[in-house]
């Protein structure tokens, strides 16, 4: 029995899904070919895409898998350095936004909606109590967002897919907007989004290694 729960060795094990759910193996790969598959955004974009998205996953697998396919792709490691930067704003940014609950938790007259887009309103509040972090925040989400090797517009898209991946309904509205702002099309958004939505399934695909693992123990 290894005492590494995550080794490389263990991916072997998902060979045995063929014998064990090939029906859901294979619509699994084709679901994966079509959300990786050329159209308004590029075979690297996706790439970069899905390393954005593996660090939201937090799946090492994921990790390994995508950054060799984005590099084969052509992406540079400064482009992925930005790319994830955006997945550590927008997770930030999603934290920040949801702090805005803990103001209304504290007004007795606060709408029983949760999750109003007005409640963004009292974003405010946070800077009130706690200036210096939250004019750090807004300096980092700048940053990570500004044009680079990355333009501000893709950079957008990320953020995007990253806000549905996190599920952040805040940070969906925000980035939608703004990458609607930067030129970002209908097409490139929903790509990102089956892009993230391949890759946060392959993340559980990925497990099931140490899942078959555990059990062969």
């Amino acid at each position: 029995m290894t005492s590494n729960l995550y080794s490389k060795e263990n991916t072997h094990n998902l060979a045995q899904l063929n014998n064990l759910a090939p029906e859901q193996l294979k619509a699994f790969n084709d679901f994966n070919v079509a959300a990786f598959k050329e159209g308004a955004l590029s075979k690297k974009e996706k790439e970069m895409i899905a390393v954005a998205i593996t660090h939201v996953t937090q799946c090492p697998y994921c990790i390994d898998a995508h950054t060799k396919n984005a590099k084969k792709a052509g992406a540079s490691l400064e482009e992925l350095a930005e790319a994830v930067f955006v997945t550590t704003a927008v997770e930030a940014g999603g934290t920040i936004t949801h702090s805005t609950h803990v103001h209304n938790a504290k007004a007795h007259d606060a709408s029983d909606v949760l999750y109003a887009r007005s409640n963004l309103k009292n974003l405010g509040q946070l800077g009130k109590f706690a200036p210096d972090g939250f004019k750090g925040y807004q300096a980092f989400s700048t940053a990570a967002t500004k044009a680079g090797k990355l333009s501000t517009k893709f950079k957008e898209i990320i953020a995007v897919a990253v806000a549905n991946a996190t599920q952040c309904p805040y940070c969906i509205d925000v980035h939608t907007k703004n990458a609607e702002k930067q030129g970002a099309t209908s097409e490139e958004l929903a790509e990102a989004i089956i892009v993230t939505s391949a890759v946060r399934a392959g993340a559980s695909y990925a497990h099931m290694a140490n899942m078959i693992q555990s059990y062969q123990d």
